[in-house]
C-alpha cells in the first residue's frame, strides 16, 4: 500500500514554523516527511533556506515519522562528512531515516568555489561519492584518490544496519543509471507517460527498493487563490535541465522566471481548489506503482493543507 507523506520546504519555510507544521502533519495523518538540503531559495519570494541536517534531528525527536533528505555529496560537501550525519542520524532513529543523492545544482553548490563540471563529471563523481559513504557506513577505514579524495577516513559512530541510499532522478536516463548503485528511486511529479518511463526505467534496469514521488501542488478554498500562491512561490522552479542546474543565484532565477504565467506552472504543480481532483491525481500516482508520495504544498502556510488535506484527502486514499 503506498504511504503518503508531507515534504518540507526549507526554502520557503523558517525552520521553527517547518517543525511546528511536520508535528502537525502526523497528528493529521501524514505517515512520513522528506525535505531537500539546500543553501539557497530559487526566489526571493521564497526566502529562505534552514540548514536541513541541524533540522532533521529535531524533527526525528519531535515525531514517530520517517524522514528522507535529498543531498548533493561531492562539492559542497565532503562525501565522508555526509557519511557522517547520514551515521549520526541513523544511530538515533534507527529505520527511521534515508538520504536521496543527487549530482546537484550550481545555485546551492557554486558557494564554496571552484568549477562546476559537466553533467557527466558530476555523475562520475556522485557514483564516486555514493561509494565511499557506503564503505563509511559498513565500518570499512577509506581512502580514496580521484574525483574524490579521503585519507583514511573512518566512521565511529553508525547504525547497525546502513539506511537506504536512493537515487534522485529526474530524467529517465538517470532513472536507469539509478538502478545500478541505489537502493530505491525518487523523483517528482510529471506527465504520466514520463513518469511510467521513469518507473520502468529503473525497475528494468535491475532497480531495488521503494520508489518514490515528490508531488508539487497548490489547493487553496477557491482556484484564484490556488494560482495565486503557486504563481508568486513557484514560478521560478517550472526550468528544466540544464537551466534548473546551472543557474546560479535567486535574482537570475528571477529575471529568468518574470514572465512565468499561471499555465506553464500547471506543467510542474498541481493547481486546484478541488480536492477531488487532487483525489484522483494522487491515486493515479499510486496507481503507477509509486510505494511513498510526498505532497509538498507549494505555499507559505502549511496550517490550512495540513488540517484540510488530513481530514478530506488523506482519508480517501
Amino acid at each position: 500500500m503506498t504511504e503518503y507523506g508531507i515534504h518540507a520546504s526549507h526554502e520557503q519555510i523558517p525552520p521553527g514554523d517547518l517543525l511546528r507544521a511536520v508535528i502537525a502533519a502526523e497528528r493529521a495523518g501524514f505517515q512520513a516527511a522528506m525535505c531537500s538540503d539546500h543553501f539557497s531559495p530559487w526566489s526571493s519570494r521564497q526566502g529562505q533556506s534552514g540548514f536541513a541536517w541541524s533540522w532533521l534531528g529535531a524533527a526525528l525527536q519531535a515525531t514517530n515519522l520517517s524522514f528522507g533528505v535529498v543531498n548533493a555529496p561531492g562539492h559542497r560537501y565532503h562525501p565522508a562528512i555526509i557519511a557522517q550525519a547520514i551515521g549520526t542520524l541513523s544511530s538515533m532513529y534507527p529505520g527511521r531515516f534515508w538520504a536521496a543523492l543527487g549530482s546537484g545544482e550550481y545555485s546551492n553548490e557554486h558557494v564554496v568555489g571552484g568549477e562546476w563540471p559537466r553533467k557527466e563529471v558530476r555523475n562520475a563523481r556522485l557514483l564516486a561519492s555514493v561509494n565511499v559513504i557506503r564503505d563509511l557506513l559498513a565500518g570499512e577505514e577509506v581512502s580514496r584518490d580521484g574525483l574524490v579524495t579521503v585519507d583514511r577516513a573512518r566512521l565511529w559512530t553508525r547504525p547497525e544496519t546502513p539506511p537506504p541510499l536512493i537515487g534522485a532522478a529526474v530524467s529517465v536516463e538517470t532513472a536507469r543509471w539509478c538502478a545500478s548503485w541505489a537502493d530505491g528511486m525518487v523523483t517528482v511529479n510529471a506527465p504520466e507517460s514520463h513518469l511510467k518511463e521513469m518507473i520502468s526505467a529503473y525497475k528494468s534496469s535491475g532497480g531495488r527498493g521503494p520508489v518514490c514521488l515528490q508531488v508539487h501542488l497548490s489547493w487553496a478554498p477557491s482556484s484564484a487563490e490556488a494560482e495565486e500562491i503557486a504563481h508568486d512561490q513557484w514560478r521560478s522552479n517550472i526550468f528544466p535541465p540544464p537551466v534548473c542546474w546551472d543557474t546560479a543565484t535567486v535574482s537570475e532565477f528571477d529575471v529568468i522566471s518574470e514572465n512565468v504565467t499561471v499555465d506553464q506552472i500547471r506543467s510542474v504543480v498541481n493547481i486546484s481548489a478541488d480536492l477531488e481532483e487532487h483525489v484522483e491525481l494522487l491515486r493515479g500516482y499510486a496507481a503507477l506503482g509509486f510505494d511513498r508520495i510526498y505532497l509538498h504544498h507549494v505555499g507559505q502556510d502549511l496550517g490550512p493543507f495540513i488540517e484540510t488535506f488530513g481530514a478530506k484527502v488523506l482519508p480517501r486514499l
